[in-house]
């Protein structure tokens, strides 16, 4: 069997004394959709730190194609090819969309043409004149303004923390088709926290429950929600 595209093997974390994370490990094929969901302090956004590289694990290793990726910072794994995005689509008011793309593009090594920023403003169909005030975008274009920025580097991975907040029920249809997208045809495996189980049970081809640090489920998403042990730590005690 080919080795996974990405693979964690017993994490832990510890912040301010406190055990976050207990032997947390799986792993993930090119194209593959992997759904988290636990309740609120499960450690989901934890782990996403840990897998993009802000936060160094207590013990366990990260693995990306096949490197030990362990001990690299977040920009390091951004240039391997795993991108990252957050609950909050925070980006610069101070700059305009065509600034932002341009910032982004010459982030880092090889220098990327507009030809490339609009190459990614088109697989999210991000349309703003480039002279747009970042401050006059709404959540939705903020998130994908970030999106098209990740996608223009064609990232083979990415981490998202609740692409699904705060938008409306037609703006998750369009998240729902983008993800289809980057995994089914672009072949761009996917590990994304969510609350919203439509979404999720649209796309995920897997699940994994958290509960206090630990996971306590995994499998298909109408299996794991069937759970008497995801039931009792997720649906009913929260």
């Amino acid at each position: 069997m080919a080795e996974p595209l990405f693979d964690c093997r017993n994490l832990a974390l510890d912040l301010g004394g406190r055990e976050v994370l207990r032997n947390i490990g799986f792993s993930l094929r090119p194209g593959e959709v992997l759904g988290i969901i636990g309740p609120n302090g499960a450690g989901k956004t934890s782990l996403l730190e840990i897998l993009s590289g802000r936060y160094r694990p207590k013990t366990g290793t990260v693995r990306f194609k096949g490197r030990d990726v362990t001990g690299l910072p977040l920009f390091e794994r951004a240039r391997l090819g795993l991108g990252r995005t957050y609950q909050t689509p925070i980006i610069c008011e101070d700059l305009t969309v065509g600034e932002t793309f341009k910032a982004a593009r010459q982030a880092y090594r090889p220098y990327l043409t507009r030809f490339d920023a609009e190459y990614g403003a088109a697989l999210v169909n991000f349309v703003a004149p480039y002279d747009t005030p970042n401050t006059r975008l709404k959540t939705f274009e903020r998130r994908k303004l970030l999106m098209a920025n990740l996608l223009m580097r064609k990232p083979e991975l990415l981490l998202m923390d609740e692409p699904a907040a705060g938008l409306i029920n037609a703006e998750i249809d369009q998240i729902d088709q983008i993800l289809r997208m980057l995994s089914k045809e672009m072949n761009v495996a996917v590990v994304i926290v969510e609350h919203r189980m439509e979404l999720l049970a649209s796309i995920a081809d897997r699940v994994i429950v958290m509960d206090a640090g630990d996971i306590i489920a995994e499998g298909p998403m109408q299996d794991v929600i069937n759970s008497p042990a995801v039931r009792a730590a997720y649906f009913e005690a929260h």
